[in-house]
């Protein structure tokens, strides 16, 4: 099973976000038929670790890792999405917003679970980690001139704060149209 962790924003952030996206241009692409694969607001997340495949029978193994390194963060992260940009060029472009606000915390629990999962030698990216969420994948289905904008435009975008105070182990489908499925979550804080 494809597996990562995630910390998913509240509702207001969610519509503040998708609001911005929806004028944007690859939003207004999208709105007029380009497939510019907008990530759907209910899926907007941030990735605190992906794990990737992992054996079914390896699940309590994950879950064990994740609840050790949640069981020793300390205080709840106040987050806000804000600025953002692009990876990639051509075919390969994403386009991602931000995060500003308490993100030493946010950090510190990204780098313990990675250790948690180091440890019970499971896998995972170890690429560094840039916190950010995904809002679209629109390759080259729209002008480099419209995601450069796009672009300068994600650099104003301010959103409302948040407190990060769920952690969630998720299941990926891919396909054509992925879905996630979320299997364990964790809380912060008191």
């Amino acid at each position: 099973m494809r597996l990562f962790v995630a910390a998913y924003p509240p509702p207001p952030a969610v519509r503040d976000l998708a609001d911005f996206v929806a004028g944007l241009r690859v939003g207004k692409a999208m709105a007029a038929g380009v497939n510019t694969r907008l990530t759907r607001p209910e899926t907007y997340h941030v990735t605190l670790a992906f794990l990737g495949d992992v054996p079914d029978e390896r699940l309590a193994d994950v879950e064990d890792a994740v609840g050790r390194a949640v069981s020793r963060a300390t205080g709840v992260p106040e987050l806000a999405m804000a600025g953002g940009g692009r990876f990639g060029r051509g075919t390969f472009t994403i386009m991602w917003v931000g995060l500003t606000g308490d993100l030493d915390p946010a950090r510190l629990l990204h780098r313990a679970v990675r250790r948690e999962l180091k440890r019970a030698r499971l896998p995972y990216d170890d690429r560094p980690w840039k916190p950010h969420l995904t809002i679209a994948r629109p390759g080259d289905r729209i002008p480099r001139a419209d995601t450069d904008a796009d672009r300068a435009a994600l650099q104003t975008y301010e959103g409302p704060a948040w407190p990060m105070r769920e952690i969630v182990l998720m299941r990926s489908h891919l396909g054509p149209d992925p879905t996630y499925e979320r299997l364990t979550n964790w809380l912060l804080g008191p």
